[in-house]
């Protein structure tokens, strides 16, 4: 998507959407109780590995969430929002973290919480709507969801659609609610109820993210809880722990747990535009330098210097099931860069690129968000600064109108007149000198800190964003 965005390539964006349509009506979707199975075991996304994963659930809410932004389809937005309902209602502690992940077997059985017969749906909803169900679902008598080892049929099903139109009416919801209730009484599979500091981060961005695009303001606020535990719950002094489990936090954090936490306190930024998410992400980034920087060769090493010493202290940027922890740690570099007018962020940067590049050059595929971070680096990334009174309607308006166009290679700042507090000049200096016109929001967009003339008028704004 943001290939096509940087290059308006599009069959890029078409591989995407299609990509994301159908493993959205596929049976690794959860269309009874929302989210994502861990994979599908076809090519036809029919039959899944049942298990569900928080960082599943947080990288694919991203991409249906920018889906959603680049397109306008309500597809995206829908489902993004349904993950979001499975992540606060099933995955997430009182704490306010999330755990981590739910089996995917009950009772022995791989799947069996998740998948009906064909009568059992019909007594639930009725003979009537009950045929109709199971005919827009592709549920029948025979099943489609085959012996493992035999390949017989079972006469069980994994609900999925054949195409999007079916879903969303009245009596569809009133439909799922009744089979949601029904399967709630089944034996649940065993939930994993650590909270892991590194799936936690990455749920935190999701959140913030949609919470913007999507206008959810619950997002941001179960975000803003989330960040808060982790960073004072899963803790010691200034450095972070993995896991909590149980009352107790404990293990020394690697370099996925301050990449991911300083992503997450990155986008609640932008969300809220508190610097005091700023502060922290920058916090956790210098902690994370300071213990985990490969002095030598540049990028940085999994385990903290501060940690048990290894014979060999390992290193990698492969961007597997999750990212690892030196692409978000590029992709914090290039905004923090952007955010903060520092240079230091920018020379790290471009030394752990360079530090795996034979290893991007030889397989791109395996690592797609060292280059996304790249892109962001090198693709026409602009500056953005509003500055205007919090209180005055027209600056919402501005800074909505700003946040609804999508340009992913931006950073977005606000300087609030309102206030008193010099807290973001002191974080990202360049914006000292920039100030509101004849009492009116005013953005200055710039690029690598050049900027166009200050503007109040919106059309303007939005023409140098997108030049």
């Amino acid at each position: 998507m943001r290939y096509h965005h940087s290059f308006d390539n599009k069959i890029a964006l078409d591989m995407a959407t299609k990509t994301l349509k159908q493993m959205r009506l596929g049976g690794i979707y959860d269309h009874i109780g929302f989210g994502f199975h861990r994979y599908s075991t076809d090519r036809h996304w029919l039959v899944p590995h049942f298990e569900k994963m928080l960082y599943d659930q947080a990288m694919i809410a991203m991409a249906y969430t920018e889906a959603y932004h680049i397109t306008g389809e309500d597809i995206f937005a829908q489902t993004a929002r349904e993950i979001f309902t499975y992540v606060l209602r099933d995955m997430t502690a009182s704490e306010g973290g999330f755990f981590s992940a739910e089996d995917a077997d009950s009772e022995g059985e791989e799947g069996k919480f998740y998948i009906w017969t064909e009568q059992e749906i019909k007594e639930v909803l009725g003979e009537d709507y009950g045929k109709e169900f199971n005919d827009i679902f592709s549920i029948t008598t025979p099943g489609n969801y085959r012996d493992e080892s035999s390949g017989k049929e079972t006469r069980l099903n994994i609900p999925h659609l054949k195409n999007y139109n079916t879903n969303g009416s009245n009596e569809f919801e009133s439909a799922r609610e009744k089979l949601f209730n029904i399967r709630e009484k089944r034996i649940h599979p065993l939930k994993d109820d650590k909270i892991l500091t590194d799936w936690n981060g990455l749920m935190i961005a999701a959140l913030a993210k949609a919470a913007i695009v999507l206008d959810e303001p619950v997002y941001l606020d179960a975000a803003e809880k989330a960040a808060e535990f982790v960073l004072h719950s899963i803790s010691k002094g200034e450095r972070l722990l993995k896991r909590y489990r149980n009352g107790v936090a404990a293990l020394d954090a690697h370099l996925d747990d301050y990449a991911f936490m300083a992503w997450g306190l990155l986008e609640l930024y932008e969300a809220t535009f508190a610097t005091k998410y700023l502060s922290q992400a920058l916090d956790l980034m210098n902690i994370m330098v300071e213990d985990f920087w490969d002095d030598k060769n540049g990028g940085f090493f999994l385990g903290s210097d501060q940690s048990e010493k290894l014979i060999v202290r390992s290193k990698t940027a492969y961007d597997g099931a999750i990212p690892s922890g030196n692409s978000v740690a590029v992709m914090n570099m290039v905004k923090l860069t952007r955010i903060t007018g520092n240079t230091k962020w920018a020379e790290l940067a471009e030394k752990t690129i360079r530090a795996f590049s034979e290893d991007v050059n030889r397989t791109p595929t395996g690592y797609t968000l060292m280059l996304t971070g790249f892109m962001f680096d090198t693709q026409n990334s602009k500056e953005i600064v509003i500055v205007g009174d919090s209180r005055n309607r027209n600056t919402t308006k501005f800074l909505h109108t700003i946040r609804a166009s999508y340009a992913p290679h931006k950073v977005l700042l606000f300087k609030d007149t309102s206030v008193s507090d010099n807290r973001l000049e002191q974080l990202a200096n360049w914006t000292s000198t920039q100030n509101s016109i004849n009492g009116k929001p005013t953005a200055y967009v710039c690029k690598n800190f050049a900027c166009n003339q200050p503007t109040s008028d919106i059309q303007t704004a939005l023409s140098f964003i997108n030049e």
